[in-house]
């Protein structure tokens, strides 16, 4: 996680303090020793930024901005912005000599100026009198931030002194007047002594209200507040039908406001309370939806939703008749490729059939990358696209869209371009030792199969800005090279060039590799960094046991919707498929952690069709952390990370199944030992039985009866009996 402070100075941002945990922080220009972050144990947060020695210059907007480095690129909302008001004695900057002569009837200019914050008030005065002049306005109580429940009064201050006091006030929401926003129209006033009031405020008043001021001379002042309306969570529209694929994943959607955010959604069907906890193939939202990971003809009836927030809620949603359908099906698909030269025609087929009681599907074509298609030369007759006049920038995936009321479903396919530019190549890696490196690479499209691909390796130092003499990759077409005669314990920058017959200098981005400072050291591998922002070391930055593989070719889109949800057998991780470039996809895997770094969940992998995976072993009473990967060939993409808090109730049940088991346990063991005393207490009377018998024989059979001719027995005597 990083952490920057900046500061915003004629709409550009100047950093003021960055902290990388592990980095030593940085301080901006006139920040030095004067900028810190506050200490973890602060109330104030661990985030805080703590700046001393507070001048005059200090005073503007402020932003804090959490960075997560291995998260996708930030949306534009992230960021808190504050305003920094450093108010500073008045000082003056002009003052007229102590003494002037003038003629009579000359005029005179007594030239004083002064400065401070908030703008001084300059009183000239005569002879102890003060001297009437006209100054513009300046506003002495501006108005502050509010927040208000919907239904009550909202009002703004904005008391301003101007001489001469003819001051006229206005007030602007979003920078319209508030007088002319017909949402505002009957609820809005402006005050004689300049205050605004809203009477009753209403949940889409919330956003910034301006005072602006002027006596009409010089500039007029302003100042700015904002006004949070808060409300019960509310269902702000009701389909009256919606459709789920059947065998598909579906959604029902609950259409929600709240502020507070939402905290969780009541469903019924059919009058009957929904408990989609307790139903494997049934998944609350975070936005309060219900999705069905498999659609079957049991989802079919009338559901309604109520949404709840810290405020309550203002009432559930009307009935909605959800239907399942069949999904629209491809009876014409485009082929996995299509090869064409520079300047053919191409024509790529498809259509789509509805199933009986749905609407015929709409077929639309789109480029996987989402570049638009140029529609001059793309043209759709039913459902086939015809690009005229290839180009080498069409070359890459397309996809035909077939959608209607119950599902939308794609099928993409490959346009290659032959005689296009080729690409450059990437996922450059590297092994060092101490005086060589040696490179591997992939390489990018060639530009069509009658192109073959060349390379020559560019490298450095790093901070230099001349480069070697460059080395041609032999045998032609190889993907990997040794560069010798390097400097031991030395930081180079390396880039791979690819060319062919129709064009050259497809550059690679910069690999940086510092080769060994001994003999014994250990290879190291690598990862490529963008031209310029290369880190001093080449190994790369901990992100908690995820890495980015963001320069090793096309990725697919992020996962979306990771929702966590404790079933009957266990917790059911579910998730929809990426949005963009889905068919990249080769296998899902799942991470978790609660502590520590990232580790990988599931042992095997999971098929790029499936949406879901069952775990039953999580620790009652603990945190855990989720994200979904979704693996191309080369390269991979995350969703974003789901918290869920595993309820202690399940660590009370483990401990209750190991009583039990332990009793049983004890049970079996007990009737385990009164077998092993009787089998004991049998075998040692068969031996006891065993002596007795040899002690008869020894004494029936005596040496000295033998003698005596025993054994002999005379014809008609009985023998002994044992």
């Amino acid at each position: 996680m990083t952490l920057k402070s900046s500061i915003k100075v004629d709409y550009y941002e100047i950093p003021i303090y960055i902290w990388y945990e592990s980095y030593p922080t940085h301080s901006g220009e006139g920040y030095e020793g004067r900028v810190s972050r506050v200490s973890p144990n602060s109330p104030y947060g661990s985030a805080s930024l703590n700046l001393t020695n507070i001048q005059e210059n200090d005073q503007g907007w402020y932003e804090c901005k959490v960075v997560f480095l291995n998260r996708s690129p930030n949306s534009p909302k992230n960021g808190t912005w504050f305003h920094l008001d450093v108010h500073a004695p008045p000082r003056f900057t002009m003052t007229p000599e102590e003494m002037i002569y003038v003629n009579l009837g000359d005029a005179i200019i007594l030239n004083c100026q002064a400065e401070g914050t908030p703008t001084p008030e300059i009183v000239w005065y005569k002879d102890a009198n003060p001297v009437a002049t006209s100054r513009g306005a300046i506003i002495i109580v501006p108005p502050t931030n509010q927040t208000k429940l919907e239904g009550e009064k909202a009002q703004f201050s904005c008391e301003a002194k101007a001489l001469p006091g003819n001051v006229t006030v206005r007030w602007f929401r979003e920078g319209a007047p508030v007088t002319e926003v017909s949402a505002l129209d009957t609820r809005v006033s402006i005050r004689m002594d300049g205050s605004l009031v809203i009477n009753p405020v209403s949940a889409d008043d919330s956003g910034f209200y301006l005072c602006e001021v002027t006596n009409g001379i010089g500039e007029p002042q302003s100042a700015t507040a904002y006004l949070n309306v808060e409300y019960p969570a509310k269902v702000t529209f009701t389909p009256t039908i919606q459709f789920l694929p059947f065998r598909l994943a579906g959604v029902v959607q609950c259409y929600i406001k709240a502020n507070p955010p939402l905290q969780y959604v009541t469903w019924t069907k059919d009058k009957r309370l929904l408990e989609p906890y307790q139903t494997k193939d049934i998944v609350i939202m975070n936005n309060g939806s219900l999705l069905f990971t498999r659609v079957n003809e049991n989802h079919q009836g009338k559901y309604t939703c109520t949404p709840y927030n810290a405020h309550g809620t203002q009432g559930g949603s009307g009935p909605m008749e959800v239907l399942v359908r069949n999904p629209p099906v491809f009876t014409l698909e485009p082929e996995p490729m299509y090869q064409r030269k520079i300047g053919e025609n191409v024509e790529m087929a498809c259509d789509a059939q509805e199933a009986e009681g749905t609407e015929k599907p709409t077929i639309q074509w789109q480029r996987a990358n989402g570049a638009p298609l140029e529609r001059n030369r793309a043209k759709m007759v039913g459902g086939n696209l015809t690009i005229e006049g290839l180009r080498r920038n069409d070359f890459g995936y397309y996809q035909c869209v077939a959608s209607n009321e119950v599902a939308v479903i794609l099928s993409s396919t490959q346009l290659i371009v032959e005689g296009s530019q080729p690409h450059a190549p990437y996922n450059v890696t590297g092994t060092a030792s101490q005086f060589s490196v040696t490179l591997h690479w992939l390489p990018g499209y060639s530009g069509g199969p009658d192109y073959k691909q060349d390379y020559t390796i560019w490298y450095r130092e790093a901070g230099t800005s001349t480069w070697r003499t460059p080395i041609p990759v032999t045998p032609s077409g190889s993907t990997s090279v040794t560069i010798n005669s390097l400097s031991p314990g030395t930081l180079y920058e390396f880039q791979v060039v690819g060319k062919n017959a129709i064009s050259d200098n497809m550059t690679s981005k910069i690999t940086t590799i510092k080769t060994l400072g001994k003999i014994n050291s250990s290879p190291r591998r690598t990862r490529n960094y963008d031209v310029g922002i290369a880190p001093p070391a080449t190994t790369p930055i901990n992100t908690g046991g995820i890495t980015s593989d963001q320069n090793a070719g096309p990725r697919p889109g992020p996962p979306r919707n990771l929702t966590v949800t404790e079933i009957s057998n266990g917790f059911l991780i579910t998730w929809q498929q990426p949005l963009e470039k889905s068919h990249l996809i080769q296998y899902y895997d799942i991470k978790y952690k609660t502590d520590g770094p990232y580790r990988t969940l599931n042992k095997g992998q999971i098929r790029p069709e499936e949406t879901s995976y069952l775990v039953k072993n999580l620790v009652g009473g603990r945190t855990y952390y989720f994200r979904v990967f979704a693996h191309a060939a080369t390269t991979h993409s995350s969703s974003d990370e789901v918290k869920f808090p595993v309820p202690a109730r399940v660590k009370h049940k483990a401990i209750t199944a190991g009583v039990v088991g332990g009793i049983l346990f004890f049970i079996v063991a007990i009737i385990l030992s009164i077998c092993a005393v009787k089998i004991c207490n049998k075998r040692k009377r068969r031996k006891q039985e065993k002596e007795l018998i040899s002690a008869y024989n020894l004494v029936a059979c005596r040496p000295t009866d033998a003698r005596n001719g025993a054994g002999q027995v005379p014809q008609g005597t009985v023998p002994l009996k044992k």
